[in-house]
């Protein structure tokens, strides 16, 4: 009996796959004609968005900023600004939350936002924010002011950061002035 069953399993996997519409069964309308079977491309999947291109178009949000910022992708920013919405907060009327509120950062002396509780590293620090001081903080802030107590380990692609000190000008109405 053990010989015959491997015959037995592939005679039943013949019938049904013939019975499921296997390739040797042509389709049939209800009235039992034969019907051209027809290619149907897979549908994109709603879940997944499509993969954005390597090389992104420069955000016209953008386009008033100073070089290197002008070229950033705004949607790469607001994305990478959710890694700092839980602490910080962009609106001239927004307060501070675990870290002060960046409205008007740029300019402004480091460690010096009123009703904010600042480290002593911060608090002792001597150096006004800009751009470029900014893409140091957040290349490593631990390593740029040994002893803050920010607990972000900072943000490692300089496309990333590059896109979110632009946004980050933009949403608090940044001006070459500021500096």
């Amino acid at each position: 009996m053990t010989f015959f069953r491997p015959i037995l399993l592939a005679s039943a996997s013949l019938v049904l796959i013939s019975a499921c519409g296997g390739k040797d069964t042509p389709e049939t309308d209800n009235s039992g004609k034969a019907v051209e079977k027809r290619e149907v491309a897979p549908a994109a999947s709603p879940i997944a968005p499509p993969a954005p291109s390597a090389e992104t178009e420069p955000s016209a949000e953008f386009a008033s900023l100073p070089a290197p910022y002008n070229t950033a992708d705004y949607a790469r920013g607001r994305r990478t600004f959710r890694l700092c919405q839980s602490c910080h907060t962009l609106k001239a009327e927004g307060g501070n939350l675990v870290g002060p509120k960046l409205y008007g950062v740029f300019g402004r002396q480091v460690g010096s936002v009123e009703g904010f509780s600042y480290s002593k590293a911060v608090a002792d620090a001597d150096f006004i924010w800009s751009p470029d001081k900014l893409d140091e903080w957040l290349t490593s802030p631990r390593n740029f002011l040994p002893g803050n107590n920010m607990s972000f380990n900072g943000v490692r692609k300089p496309k990333d950061r590059l896109a979110v000190i632009a946004y980050i000008m933009v949403e608090t109405n940044y001006s070459e002035s500021d500096e």
